[in-house]
C-alpha cells in the first residue's frame, strides 16, 4: 500500500489494476435476486431471517462473526444494501462448465431460501415494496446520503433492483479496446432484449427496465456510459476515476462522510488529510457504477435479473459474441445503428425498432457461435425460443405476464 503524491501516478495505478491483460478465456457471473417472505410479500425483510436462511453461507455484512462457506460449486454469497441476495461464481471455461456449475449452486441457494419461507422475486425491480436499506454499514449510509442529494433514484437502485452481471477477461493488447467497445456497443441492444422490470414500488413506471432507469439517473457522474469510446480505455477510465467526486472515505472511527464536490484528484492535491493511498484509490474506484466497470476483468452491469433459469441467456449471448475476435467485430458492426440508445433501451426495449433489428441479428450470431462453447442443450433451446417468440416479435421479458414468484 503506497501513498499517492501525484495524479499521474494515481492514473497509472488505476490503469494497471483495472485492465489486467490476459487471454480472453474465462467467464464468470454474479446473480442478484430480490427476496421476499412467501407468506407476506409486501412485508419488509429482516436481517435475522435472512441470516438464518443463508446459514453457513451468510456473509459478514449480515453476521460479523461469520466465516462464510462457498456453495458446492465454489460460488460465494453476498448481500446487497436492501437485502438482495447475490451469488458470485468462480471464473470458468468453457461456457457449459460455468452454466452447469452455477445452475447447481443456484439450486442449492434457492433451496435454502425456500426452506426458510423466502422466495426470490422473478423481476429485476421490486414491484411492491418501497426501498428500505437492510444493511447499516458506513459505505451504504454514505451512498444513500450522497444519492439523496440528487433524487429518489439512489435508494431505489440500491435497495430495490437486481441484475445479472457477466464478468469477462479484458483480453490482450489491441484486443482490450475491441472487447471494451464491443460490450458497450452490445449494451443498449441487450438492455432492450432482457428488460424485465416494468413495475417499481407498486406502479408501472413507463420504463421496460425501471432498474436501468434508476441506475442511469441516481448519479450520472458515477453511472453514465462513456459518450465516446476511447482508443485507450485504460487511460480514459483512470482519468474518469480521478475526476469523480469522493462518495466516502474509510475511517477506523467515526463517520465516513466527506464534503460534497471533492474528487480523488483533489484529495491528492491536499483537499483532505492524510494523503490517499493505493488502497483508498481502489476503494474509490469501487464506488463508480457504470454499465461496464473494469475490475481487472470487464464487469458487465447493465442486464436486468431474469426469472428462473433465464439468467443463463444473456450470459450465453455475451460469452458467444466475445469468444472470437471475428465474431466480436461482427457483433460491433451489427450494433452500430443502435449506438448510444441506452435511454430508449431502458424505456422502450424492443419496441424501438432499431434496437429490435440489431437484437435479432446478434441473437442469430450468438446461436451460430454457441456450438463451440459446450452450451447445454436446454440453454440453446431456450435461446431459440427467446429469439423466435420474443425478440423477433419485438417483445422483452417486461412484456410478458408477471411470472410466478
Amino acid at each position: 500500500m503506497l501513498v499517492l503524491r501525484t495524479v499521474a501516478e494515481a492514473e497509472a495505478y488505476v490503469a494497471s489494476i483495472c485492465f489486467k491483460h490476459g487471454p480472453p478465456r474465462l467467464v464468470g457471473v454474479e446473480l442478484e435476486w430480490l427476496v421476499h417472505r412467501a407468506s407476506a410479500p409486501t412485508a419488509p425483510l429482516d436481517r435475522a431471517g435472512l441470516r438464518a436462511a443463508l446459514g453457513p453461507h451468510a456473509p459478514p455484512s449480515l453476521d460479523p462473526r461469520s466465516s462464510p462457506r462457498p456453495l458446492p460449486g465454489g460460488s460465494t454469497v453476498t448481500v446487497e444494501p436492501g437485502g438482495q441476495v447475490e451469488l458470485a461464481s468462480p471464473p470458468l471455461a468453457p461456457l457449459g462448465m460455468l452454466v452447469r456449475t452455477v445452475a447447481a449452486d443456484v439450486e442449492a441457494l434457492h433451496t435454502r431460501l425456500t426452506a426458510h419461507g423466502l422466495r426470490p422475486q422473478p423481476r429485476a425491480a421490486d414491484p411492491v415494496r418501497r426501498p428500505r436499506r437492510l444493511l447499516d454499514l458506513p459505505r451504504y449510509r454514505e451512498m444513500e446520503r450522497s444519492f439523496d442529494r440528487i433524487g429518489p433514484w439512489g435508494r431505489s437502485g440500491m435497495c430495490s433492483t437486481a441484475a445479472v452481471q457477466v464478468c469477462v477477461d479484458a483480453g490482450e493488447g489491441a484486443d482490450v479496446a475491441r472487447r471494451w467497445e464491443a460490450v458497450h456497443a452490445l449494451g443498449p441492444v441487450l438492455v432492450a432484449a432482457f428488460a424485465n422490470s416494468p413495475v417499481l414500488h407498486g406502479r408501472r413506471t413507463g420504463w421496460k427496465s425501471s432498474r436501468m432507469a434508476c441506475w442511469l439517473a441516481l448519479d450520472p457522474s458515477r453511472t453514465a456510459p462513456p459518450v465516446v469510446q476511447p482508443a485507450d480505455p485504460a487511460t480514459a477510465w483512470a482519468r474518469r476515476v480521478l475526476a469523480t467526486e469522493l462518495l466516502c472515505v474509510r475511517r477506523k472511527h467515526g463517520s465516513w462522510e466527506v464534503p460534497a464536490g471533492i474528487t480523488f484528484a483533489d484529495w491528492i492535491a491536499g483537499a483532505l488529510h492524510p494523503a490517499p493511498t493505493t488502497a483508498d484509490l481502489e476503494y474509490h474506484a469501487s464506488t463508480l457504477f457504470p454499465p461496464v466497470r473494469p475490475h481487472g476483468h470487464l464487469e458487465v452491469r447493465y442486464l436486468d435479473a431474469q426469472p428462473g433459469r433465464r439468467w443463463a441467456l444473456p450470459v450465453a449471448v455475451l460469452a458467444a459474441l466475445l469468444s472470437d475476435p471475428a465474431v466480436t467485430d461482427r457483433a460491433r458492426h451489427l450494433c452500430a445503428p443502435a449506438e448510444g440508445r441506452w435511454v430508449s433501451a431502458a424505456r422502450h426495449a424492443l419496441a424501438d425498432r432499431v434496437l429490435q433489428h440489431a437484437a435479432v441479428a446478434v441473437f442469430e450470431l450468438a446461436l451460430a457461435t454457441l456450438p463451440g462453447l459446450d452450451a447445454p442443450a436446454w440453454l440453446v433451446d431456450d435461446l431459440i425460443v427467446t429469439l423466435e417468440r420474443g425478440v423477433r416479435r419485438g417483445r422483452s421479458p417486461a412484456d410478458d405476464p408477471d411470472p410466478a414468484s
